[in-house]
């Protein structure tokens, strides 16, 4: 998705680059606007497992810390392991959605001009 999401982005930025006086600024702020609406939605998916694997991190932390069992230290580990990654993904995806936005003004504005 990352990087699928940096190729989108790529190819409105050489759209706004070039700048033809034959582009359709209205037809690509419409594909923009499907396309934010599908990383948003990757977004609150990714939002929502991240989040789940947060709560049992910290559910497996406090477990850990009342009978200080081996078998919560290793699955407070394993959840640790998978959620880090996850921060990191979210992090991507929350920031290019940012940068698509404002690559959506920026279609705004080209589509006033004409």
């Amino acid at each position: 998705m990352r990087r699928r999401l940096e190729a989108y982005e790529r190819r409105v930025q050489a759209l706004l680059d070039n700048d033809a006086a034959t582009t359709d600024w209205g037809a690509a702020l419409d594909e923009h606007l499907v396309q934010i609406g599908f990383f948003q939605h990757e977004r609150l998916i990714h939002l929502l497992v991240t989040l789940a694997f947060a709560l049992m991190e910290l559910a497996c932390a406090l477990a850990t810390l009342c009978t200080q069992s081996l078998v919560c230290v290793v699955l407070m580990l394993m959840f640790l392991v998978l959620l880090v990654p996850y921060l990191v993904h979210y992090y991507h995806l929350e920031n290019g959605t940012q940068r698509l936005y404002a690559q959506y003004d920026q279609l705004l504005v080209r589509r006033a001009r004409r």
